[in-house]
């Protein structure tokens, strides 16, 4: 027979995938000597078993239970039913991953109508023993049988009021058994059964409450939030009661070691006199602070602070532990890593360290990548979130951060309004290029389509601007200028609250605190980037964002995007010129003014990146993107350059495409048009040039052709290009040191790294275009299905977040092994918005890749990742 229950005295810390968090916790409080009222956990794997069995128990694990009940009898020297020493048990739910709230418990099982008597009668105390009844009935009634418990919560507060009561502990006996008598009325009238009276079936049936818990929607949801597996199943733990409601000199409540808010070193947590856990959480009654128990029980305090001592040593970590006092004897019930802010969480690891309970590497191990966007972002102050009218909660937490402003629905307005200090809040239903402008003034970016990587979500993580995407919900009429959402109706100008670390949007304004790195961020991150192997550069093209990286110690910019370049209404005029022109001498014209603005594009960049390692991206998006779409712009671009409209609307006819992103773009534009590469090329190394020549700057700028899928795609421009940048270089009469890759974006690209890599200096894996081409999904419109795909379990994750180890990720193995073959030592990274997620992090680390790149504000993320996953393949 498998083994499924375990005593506390047979399991230990290390036991959580089997015990859960709470069960393998006990078990080592036990181990340890510990006050922990005794007990058995039945095991995740019973859990599991028992979903997969069609929510049925085997007589195996019955027989299991029953022989551990047994077993708890004879130790404890009680049992069921026992009129002198009755035994009454918690049934108590515990997962591998701390889930607070989220799964379910029953107190005081065991209890009857015959047995309240006997507990009564045992302790001299009616009200408590039917006190204990009352709760027992409400838990179960909740858990067990599906009362809503609004049903007995209300008659409570209905009974307390008619009777002038105040607090539950005021309730006399008398009144107790009158709640009790309704209580049970209530079961016949919801559930049209009895509440059960023997103690055995109440167990079995709370076991068997406890286990489909783990599928009620509020934990499928949180682990959803968590990335937390679904098969992963709850333990049980079955744990003689102790009474924190048995009078004056009895209470219960939770405390932290360690401040969770502020990281402060100094016992921080709450407690009720007269209570049973459950009236802390639900905040029944205001409790006292832990420090007043000092006061009132000083001896139970001072022997509280030494145990949370020890746990916090032993674990090496704040402790979050739950306690009861039962007639001034202290039992801890629970003891796990407390939740904590990102501020608080960076304090923590730093001290923990100075104090010699943590190496660098456990501090590392302790931190959440993904905590970081917390002290880099403006955030909502927590309690005004809870006054807000909510908008929408189904948008996609597309670039974190909180921000208030006024609604926009085109660019010119948002630069028109924050010209005249408005600050605004850009919402479209998709953005283009076209809105930069708009982008880069706008507090927070709002898009009702579009996914974690559409352009919206891009650019905005890129500034370190907040993005909510995808709000499917939100009905934008851009014309019109109105967003309808399920609650209302709101214009253009009305104020909206964004909250891009959750997804979230309120009416109005929200208040925020400003979120600032500090010395313990600076720590972690310089101890990350001393354990890391994999280096972490930046994608950016700006100024602004270079400087944002290079303050998070990016080591260079691993994507610059050059079409962003070309938006400028000055710079777009002739790219216009260049695409519509049938004169060779118009378009040699523009590309040489064009060449101009390159050159000083360039020079910034270099310069902002002080020497460091530079991917520049030739031009990738298909030339109708740079062509006006609506009429009244043809008939205005078309003045602008003196031609035609109907001329114009010709030449944007012939570059409409059906499917433009498996179109006429990258290095498929250069085949057809090299001389619009040749220029880019030229202008890197005429602005490396001018750079060596005014400052003494030594720049090896990394060219980056995008899109390669053939062999013949990347010798023939590799040729055209190395050629003109010779002639460049003669011209001048100087050399330069530069090197020529490719954008690993296409599976055919990965199949033939080797015979790629012999004309290659450098690969990048672009993994937001390398995911869609694999998948067949168009990341800009996946967001409609994609999570309908996770929530049914055909899809882990979203593959435009974390990486598909399976498909993506073979594909990049395979190409990395390839590669390797032909040049072992050749560079070679990752530009795409993988670049900055933890997972996928470690995924690139094992695969031996050199660096990762990813919006600036994700560069901390990255190092700590990197750091992470560096000790992990260490160990």
């Amino acid at each position: 027979m498998t083994k499924r229950v375990y005593s506390f005295k047979e399991g230990n810390a290390e036991m959580k995938g089997l015990l859960g968090g709470k069960g393998a916790n006990l078990a080592e409080m036990t181990r340890l000597g510990l006050p922990v009222p005794n007990g058995f956990t039945i095991s995740t794997e019973a859990c599991m078993d028992y979903l997969n069995n069609g929510q049925k128990f085997t007589e195996d694990l019955k027989e299991e239970i029953e022989s551990y009940l047994g077993q708890l009898e004879k130790e404890s020297g009680k049992a069921f039913n026992d009129k002198e020493n009755m035994m009454l048990v918690s049934v108590r739910s515990g997962s591998k991953f701390s889930m607070p709230g989220m799964m379910d418990t029953v107190l005081n099982l065991g209890l009857n109508d015959e047995n309240v008597e006997h507990l009564a009668a045992v302790t001299n105390d009616e009200a408590f023993a039917y006190d204990c009844y009352r709760r027992l009935l409400q838990m179960f009634g909740d858990v067990v049988y599906g009362i809503d418990t609004s049903h007995f919560e209300n008659f409570l507060e209905f009974y307390k009021r008619k009777n002038r009561v105040q607090l539950d502990s005021d309730l006399t006996a008398a009144q107790l058994k009158e709640i009790v008598r309704e209580y049970k009325r209530i079961y016949l009238e919801i559930k049209k059964q009895e509440f059960p009276q023997e103690p055995r079936e109440q167990l079995f049936a709370a076991v068997t409450a406890v286990f489909n818990s783990w599928n009620n929607e509020r934990a499928k949801v949180y682990r959803k939030l968590h990335n937390i597996a679904d098969d992963l199943g709850t333990a049980v733990n079955i744990q003689l009661m102790v009474f924190g409601n048995s009078g004056e000199n009895s209470g219960t409540g939770v405390a932290f070691t360690r401040n969770p808010a502020t990281g402060e070193n100094k016992l921080f947590g709450e407690y009720l006199i007269n209570a049973q856990g459950e009236d802390v959480v639900a905040g029944i009654r205001t409790p006292n602070p832990i420090s007043e128990l000092q006061d009132s029980m000083p001896e139970i305090y001072q022997e509280f602070l030494a145990m949370g001592e020890r746990l916090e040593k032993h674990y090496g970590d704040m402790q979050d532990i739950e306690f009861t006092i039962e007639n001034k004897k202290l039992y801890l019930l629970q003891t796990r890593n407390g939740k904590r802010t990102a501020h608080a969480a960076f304090k923590i690891a730093v001290d923990l360290v100075d104090e010699g309970l943590k190496t660098k590497e456990g501090a590392i191990l302790s931190l959440d990548p993904q905590s970081v966007n917390q002290l880099l972002h403006p955030i909502f102050v927590e309690e005004a979130l809870k006054n807000a009218e909510l908008i929408s909660k189904v948008g996609l937490p597309a670039s974190p951060g909180s921000a208030t402003g006024r609604i926009c629905f085109d660019a010119n307005t948002a630069k028109e309004w924050t010209d005249r200090g408005e600050k605004v809040v850009l919402v479209r239903q998709e953005t283009s290029p076209e809105d930069i402008g708009g982008m880069v003034v706008s507090e927070a970016i709002v898009t009702s389509r579009g996914g974690m990587t559409s352009h919206a979500a891009v650019v905005a993580r890129g500034m370190g601007t907040c993005c909510v995407a995808g709000c499917s919900e939100l009905e934008i009429d851009e014309f019109l200028k109105t967003i309808k959402y399920p609650n209302g109706e709101l214009t253009e100008g009305d104020v909206i609250s964004v909250d891009g670390s959750n997804g979230d949007l309120y009416v109005g304004e929200v208040e925020l605190t400003l979120s600032e790195k500090n010395e313990y961020f600076e720590t972690i991150m310089a101890w990350s980037k001393e354990l890391s192997r994999l280096d972490v550069r930046m994608n950016a093209e700006t100024t602004s964002d270079i400087k944002t990286g290079i303050a998070f110690d990016a080591s260079g910019i691993g994507l610059a995007r050059t079409e962003h370049m070309f938006f400028a209404p000055e710079r777009l005029i002739e790219m216009r010129r260049f695409i519509i022109s049938e004169k060779a001498e118009e378009r040699r014209a523009a590309l040489d003014t064009i060449l101009n603005y390159q050159i000083d594009d360039f020079k910034g960049i270099f310069k902002a990146n002080n020497g460091h390692s530079t991917v520049i991206r030739l031009l990738d998006p298909p030339l109708h993107e740079f062509v006006p779409n609506k009429t009244q712009d043809i008939e205005r671009v078309a003045k602008e350059m003196n031609i035609s409209y109907n001329f114009l609307q010709h030449r944007i006819n012939e570059l409409h495409e059906i499917n433009p992103m498996l179109g006429h773009r990258g290095c498929r534009l250069a085949i057809t048009y090299p001389e619009l590469y040749l220029m880019q090329a030229e202008a890197i190394i005429r602005s490396t040039i001018e750079l060596k020549k005014e400052q003494g700057l030594d720049v090896a700028p990394e060219i980056m052709i995008p899109l390669v899928g053939m062999e013949g795609e990347l010798s023939l421009l590799k040729e055209k290009v190395e050629a003109h940048i010779q002639t460049v270089m003669k011209s001048e009469e100087t050399s330069v040191s530069y090197t020529l890759g490719t954008m690993i974006e296409l599976p055919r690209a990965c199949l033939i790294a080797d015979e790629l890599a012999k004309d290659a200096d450098f690969f990048s894996f672009g993994t937001n275009d390398l995911t869609q081409m694999t998948f067949g999904f168009s990341r800009d419109d996946a967001a409609k299905y994609i999570n309908q795909y996770v929530a049914d379990g055909i899809l882990p994750i979203d593959p435009f977040q974390t990486i598909d180890m399976d498909g993506v990720g073979e594909l990049i193995r395979m190409a990395v092994e390839k590669t390797r073959q032909i040049k072992p030592t050749m560079k070679i990274g990752v530009c795409g918005e993988l670049g900055g997620d933890p997972t996928s992090i470690e995924f690139f680390d094992q695969l031996g890749l050199d660096y990762v790149s990813c919006s600036p504000y994700r560069v901390p993320v990255a190092h700590l990742a990197a750091a992470q996953s560096a000790i992990k393949l260490k160990k």
